[in-house]
């Protein structure tokens, strides 16, 4: 007995003497590297033991659905001021910036020495391997393939938006009361985007009050499930991505199961899309599935991509059009200057060939309204990158935070858009407020520079961007033609509370009335 016990402390002992020496030569490597390459020491809020008045706070808020503003908060307080920081948790070094020229070098200059490290793992149970979770090669390919689906020609049938729009519009009480108009635009966005990815829109718009008004050969079971089926989904995801390196430690039974019947989902439009293929089917009508299959007839590597797609299609783009109305419904003066703008070039709505990609592209004021919407509330306001190799980032040493910092190999470095687009320095004093105007005043029109990411960066920037922002234009110009008012009918305090899994929404909906003034009196 007494041996086996001296055993074990020796091994203890043993164990802790190697952690302690391998620390120390990691330290004085770093010193070493930080003279090689002249960087300073970045600001180092670690407090022991292991980070922990960082690390509980950050669970804490993440929990409460405020992590966001905690990060915000941790930049801007004087507590940890600057625009970049250093943790230390269970070993790892973590750098947290909201600096644009660190942004930059992480997703485009030095490209190269950073990868998505542990989000393959995070995501594999529903994403697999996809261009969201690949790096390399594999993510080269991926991209190599998607990007001739995403050609000017293809993102630019707004027929296609009017049908889904009209289903959505018919939803919406007739009588001014008030409705959540988030839960309607995941409804119209899953829509187009099943019929841009499958050729068939799953309905789920219909699929309640009347299964046959939209053609398909969907089960009704799983067009009924799969929005909440992909939302849980995410929803365990973005928990495992929130874990880190333990991101293992998260693998709830509803996650596998929720996992399984979004793939029956795809698998379904995957098989006809292999089918169509074989038999050369061309019907005229332009189907991102059956156009990929011509490039691999591997079923999971067109259910992995067709999946990924499928959640930039759906949630950015119904994020966006939800904040819109959120943000007009507490600003109608907007809402009016669009609506204004929109009768103007587009007319009423009663002639539909009026609107474009050209024409929406040359409303002015409907972009600015989508610029400053994708800046106040960004669909994925915060990412992740490890670093590959030893290298460095331009900023965030020193006692001005000015020089260059050392980055380690497998060192994390997270980047905040959220906040970065709320930085007084690059947005001035009213960086909080919801002014389109600011996109046309002096000189602001121009391309912004690395403050303002809404579609990310570098060689890994959205793909669907453009598909994104006409579907988004095209749906507030129909609304704004078909009603002349809007109202907030939420009464809870602001800030607003939103939830963060892989992308942001509004936590409780965005309740809001649409009517027309004239013929409607707002219940």
């Amino acid at each position: 007995m007494s041996n086996a016990l001296n055993l074990s402390l020796a091994l203890g002992v043993f164990l802790l003497a190697y952690y302690g020496f391998s620390v120390i030569q990691y330290h004085i490597k770093t010193r070493k590297l930080e003279k090689k390459w002249k960087c300073g020491k970045p600001k180092d809020i670690s407090r022991f033991p292991f980070s922990a008045s960082f690390f509980i706070p950050f669970l804490v808020e993440s929990k409460k659905n405020r992590l966001l503003e905690f990060v915000q908060w941790m930049f801007e307080s004087q507590v940890y001021p600057g625009y970049t920081c250093k943790t230390t948790v269970f070993g790892v070094d973590m750098y947290h910036t909201v600096d644009p020229e660190n942004l930059k070098a992480v997703l485009a200059t030095q490209f190269k020495d950073f990868c998505l490290g542990e989000r393959h793992a995070q995501f594999l149970p529903v994403l697999g391997n996809g261009i969201f979770t690949l790096d390399g090669q594999g993510w080269q390919h991926s991209r190599a393939m998607l990007r001739p689906q995403f050609a000017r020609d293809q993102v630019s049938d707004v027929e296609m938006i009017e049908e889904h729009i009209q289903y959505m519009t018919s939803r919406i009480p007739k009588d001014g009361s008030a409705f959540d108009a988030q839960e309607l635009f995941f409804n119209l966005t899953l829509d187009t985007a099943t019929e841009f990815l499958f050729g068939q829109s799953v309905g789920s718009q219909t699929v309640e009050t009347n299964p046959t008004a939209v053609p398909t050969d969907m089960p009704v079971h799983l067009r009924k499930s799969f929005q909440e089926d992909f939302n849980t989904a995410q929803e365990h995801l973005g928990q495992r991505a929130r874990l880190q390196m333990f991101y293992w430690a998260w693998r709830p039974r509803e996650l596998y199961s929720s996992g399984e019947r979004v793939h029956a989902f795809v698998d379904h439009y995957v098989k006809k899309a292999l089918e169509e293929s074989e038999k050369h089917v061309d019907d005229g009508k332009y189907v991102f599935l059956r156009e990929l299959a011509k490039e691999t007839k591997d079923p999971i590597v067109l259910r992995d991509q067709a999946l990924n797609i499928l959640l930039a299609g759906r949630d950015t783009t119904a994020s966006l059009l939800s904040w819109c109305l959120y943000l007009m419904a507490r600003r109608p003066e907007v809402y009016a200057k669009l609506r204004e703008e929109v009768i103007e070039n587009l007319g009423d709505g009663e002639d539909l060939s009026t609107i474009t990609f050209e024409s929406l592209k040359r409303c002015d004021y409907l972009r600015y309204v989508l610029n400053e919407v994708l800046r106040l509330y960004p669909s994925v306001p915060a990412n992740m990158r490890y670093a590959t190799r030893d290298t460095t980032l331009p900023r965030g040493g020193g006692p001005d935070g000015m020089q260059p910092i050392v980055v380690r190999k497998g060192n994390l470095v997270s980047y905040h858009v959220f906040t970065t687009h709320r930085l007084k320095e690059f947005w001035g004093e009213d960086a909080e407020e919801f002014r389109p105007e600011r996109w046309y005043e002096d000189g602001a029109s121009q391309a912004k520079g690395w403050e303002y990411l809404p579609f990310n960066g570098g060689p890994r920037i959205c793909l669907g961007q453009q598909y994104a922002l006409t579907e988004a234009g095209y749906a507030l110009a129909r609304i704004a033609q078909l009603y002349d008012t809007i109202e907030n009918a939420d009464d809870k305090p602001e800030p607003p509370v939103k939830f963060h899994a892989l992308t942001m929404c509004h936590h409780t909906g965005v309740l809001v009335k649409l009517y027309n003034s004239k013929t409607t009196k707002a219940q």
